[in-house]
């Protein structure tokens, strides 16, 4: 009963397949590999953008910020929501690969940001004086930490915004493929033709073994982030190994069934968690992740029987009142299976 995160899941069989065969014998290495060359021509197809520039990284902390290093100058800031994990959870990294920006949190429910909370935000960092941070970049993640995501016009009207300020717009999609399909859009329409300058696609989450591409849709930047990659210590030698997921990822639209496999097993996990007793959602669930409210003593229960997941926030304890509600935070994966959600839920529901 596993559902602390989906980074907890495998690789999916058909990445493995794909590490295996690039195994064999010898290859060119540091991206000049002809696995490489298949992935940027799939991931240019995909995205309709026959320009844009693709560099594969093996975390999405360097995704990030190496793409953030690119948009935004040193006397910069990033303006991003304030749960994102560039904000939350990357220790700084994107700060130090800017090397001296920051980044400044926006509040939004259910993690989005709106274009009134940014215009209100942007008014408050005067600009064109020597004493504050300048309007550096605009950072969206998609899907939210939340759980939810925005849809293409969302995105349009947001970087539009940003577009007015100077300011470069970048998507973490760590969880792109799960936004994706639950909106229904297609890859360039939830990206640059809605104004994404850089994007971080993620893959690991989602059924590889540690491998995202940062996909560049200017190409004029392309020698720079080579630079900045090589700089920051994220240029593989063996970098077929990066390739061969990426590839596996993308071929035959692995990528979307996985996804749609991690957002169905979510929608009814999220189903049957509202129907407890005592139970109500935190956040819509709109891709793979639930956010929860139950009464302390399922909590306990479920733990107690085998149940992996996150209070959320931390700071909840499972000592006090027994219907006092806490609210947690539970992860579906590509390999989470319908017997899975149902045995959990028959615990829960179990006098």
């Amino acid at each position: 009963m596993e559902f602390a995160s989906d980074n907890t899941s495998g690789a999916a069989p058909e990445v493995m397949a794909a590490l295996t065969a690039a195994n064999d014998g010898y290859a060119p290495s540091y991206g000049t590999d002809p696995i490489m060359d298949r992935v940027r021509a799939l991931i240019r197809d995909t995205f309709e953008a026959p320009e844009a520039a693709v560099y594969l990284v093996p975390t999405g902390t360097a995704a990030n910020s190496l793409a953030l290093s690119l948009a935004c100058p040193v006397w910069g800031t990033v303006y991003a929501h304030e749960e994102a994990h560039i904000v939350v959870d990357e220790c700084g990294a994107p700060e130090f690969y800017i090397g001296g920006g920051r980044i400044t949190g926006i509040a939004g429910a259910h993690g989005k940001i709106t274009p009134g909370a940014l215009s209100a935000r942007l008014a408050q960092t005067p600009q064109g004086g020597v004493h504050h941070h300048q309007h550096g970049a605009l950072s969206l993640t998609n899907l939210t930490e939340a759980g939810t995501y925005y849809r293409p016009a969302e995105v349009a009207a947001l970087t539009a915004l940003a577009r007015a300020e100077g300011m470069a717009s970048h998507m973490d999609g760590a969880r792109f493929a799960n936004a994706l399909v639950a909106s229904g859009a297609s890859p360039a329409d939830m990206t640059w033709r809605a104004g994404v300058d850089l994007l971080s696609f993620g893959a690991t989450k989602n059924g590889c073994l540690g491998v995202e591409a940062l996909v560049v849709f200017d190409p004029a930047k392309a020698w720079e982030l080579e630079l900045r990659r090589k700089r920051g210590g994220h240029l593989f030698s063996k970098h077929r190994y990066l390739s061969a997921q990426m590839e596996a990822y993308l071929t035959d639209g692995l990528w979307l069934h996985l996804a749609r496999q991690s957002n169905r097993m979510a929608a009814r996990l999220s189903e049957g968690l509202a129907a407890l007793p005592g139970g109500s959602l935190v956040h819509p669930t709109e891709g793979n992740i639930v956010f929860a409210s139950l009464p302390r003593w399922l909590h306990r229960k479920a733990m107690a029987a085998g149940g992996h997941y996150y209070l959320w926030p931390f700071d909840q304890s499972l000592d006090g009142l027994d219907d006092t509600p806490l609210s947690a935070r539970f992860v579906c994966s590509w390999s989470t299976t319908e017997a899975e959600v149902e045995a959990f839920l028959d615990l829960l529901r179990a006098d």
